[in-house]
């Protein structure tokens, strides 16, 4: 929490589902406030091939990897979500301006794995790189782990012993001092890939539970059914104290949040804690408009829990000093769904009074919803993005496709709690030399609250 403040931020930029027929890239964007290209995109490294949608992202290594002087950060991980391809990009050369490593072909991890639509990346202790996927080759839901060499970059093959994946995949988050690892799971890679349809939910094609897995043993030891309250279970965070025994996951489609907790039997359970209730609505594809939570995270201090509601459009800020008992702090609303003076109408609400208005930074109305958080390490600043995955921007938010997202940045209370917009500091996705672009997962070069683990 002490380090430097941010300079650099890494951002992957999809261009499948737009009208522009591009290749993804990796945007390098400058977050120096004395620089001259300040809140300015400097490099724009794109990868050889079309549609991989580069979605989360990663490192070789991490703070799991401190005692070891030998390991650097100094690749940074982009798995392509639908390709399946991974590329191993060098950003410790020079920072400003990455440069492809390595490529791994979808070929080799169909071959030698059987699994697909590679999604988190973790380093892991041993000099490894694990990497979670959610399907196989016919797209059919499957969970599973990759494991790849954190300097080579080469696949050496599963994580999991045989015979147990799981039946979704997703996120997870692994605490060694307790010999434990717990995973979410999203849905089948060929349903959603073709974007969200109700129906799938009710035919079992998207998942509910959360998988608890021996670490040392790499075996599934347990599976916590969330029920209707947890459909679709995405990220997971435990708290970054490496002796803690319990976290919190976010459930997309239920828009609420668990925590996770070892029991004194031994075994592990999951309570719900926050509930973000549906609001009924006309003019939308359904009667009820779910918040829908995409993303989660900890402050490095494990103080704060921060979420964003889809489509509602808000970030809400939890002090969780009482784990059992988040309590709300802070909310903004950035756009999303149930804007005043749109399409859709909010007929009933137990929340709000009256419709949030539009956003607009810069003069220009921003399209879609707060989506993606990285929270800085001293926990003042945080970033969010507007696009969620391709498929569901097009059927959510058409008019991202052609005006871009955003990147914006919320100045953060840490004392009392509460969020403002910094309405100086953004970059509009939509002014690429390309075209329109949709910007998804932030990374700094230095480690960041969701991608560092300690042991």
């Amino acid at each position: 929490m002490k380090a430097p403040k941010e300079k650099i931020l890494y951002i992957p930029c999809i261009y499948r589902n737009t009208p522009i027929d591009q290749s993804d890239y990796l945007a390098t964007v400058d977050m120096d406030e004395n620089s001259p290209t300040f809140c300015k995109v400097i490099s724009r490294l794109e990868v050889p091939n079309l549609n991989d949608e580069v979605h989360h992202t990663g490192w070789n290594a991490c703070s799991s990897c401190f005692h070891d002087p030998t390991k650097k950060r100094n690749l940074f991980i982009m798995p392509g979500l639908i390709s399946s391809r991974l590329y191993a990009v060098d950003v410790y050369t020079d920072p400003k301006k990455p440069r492809i490593e390595k490529i791994v072909e979808p070929v080799e991890i169909f071959h030698s794995t059987g699994l697909a639509n590679p999604h988190t990346v973790h380093c892991i202790p041993g000099g490894k790189i694990m990497i979670s996927t959610i399907g196989d080759p016919e797209g059919n839901a499957k969970g599973g782990f990759l494991i790849l060499d954190s300097q080579t970059f080469e696949l050496e093959g599963q994580w999991e012993a045989p015979g147990n994946n799981t039946e979704f995949g997703y996120d997870f988050w692994y605490q060694p001092r307790h010999n434990v690892m717990i995973s979410t799971g999203w849905g089948a890679p060929k349903k959603l890939i073709k974007g969200f349809n109700p129906d799938d939910v009710a035919a079992g094609f998207y998942g509910r539970s959360l998988y608890v897995w021996d670490w040392e043993k790499h075996q599934l030891i347990q599976e916590m059914d969330l029920g209707p309250d947890g459909m679709i279970p995405l990220e997971i965070r435990f708290l970054h104290d490496p002796s803690a025994t319990e976290g919190f996951v976010g459930c997309a489609l239920s828009s609420t949040v668990f925590r996770f907790y070892k029991t004194q039997r031994g075994d592990w359970a999951a309570d719900k804690v926050i509930s973000i209730p549906s609001k009924k609505v006309e003019g939308w594809a359904l009667p009820q408009m779910p918040g829908l939570i995409t993303d989660i995270l900890l402050s490095m201090d494990d103080r704060f829990l921060y979420f964003s509601n889809w489509l509602h459009g808000d970030i809400r800020q939890y002090d969780i000093s009482d784990t059992k008992n988040p309590k709300l702090v802070g909310q903004i609303f950035l756009g999303g769904s149930i804007c005043e003076g749109d399409d859709v109408k909010v007929v009933e609400d137990t929340e709000l009074k009256i419709q949030p208005k539009p956003l607009y930074v810069g003069g220009k109305r921003v399209e879609g919803g707060p989506q993606m958080l990285q929270l800085s390490l001293d926990g003042k600043r945080l970033y969010v993005t507007t696009s969620l995955y391709s498929g569901w921007d097009k059927q959510f938010y058409p008019k991202m496709l052609t005006s871009g997202s955003f990147l914006l940045r919320i100045d953060v209370d840490t004392e009392k709690g509460g969020l403002t917009l910094n309405d100086k500091v953004y970059v509009d996705f939509g002014n690429e030399p390309k075209g329109p672009v949709l910007a998804h997962e932030i990374r700094y070069p230095g480690g960041d609250c969701t991608s560092d683990i300690w042991i």
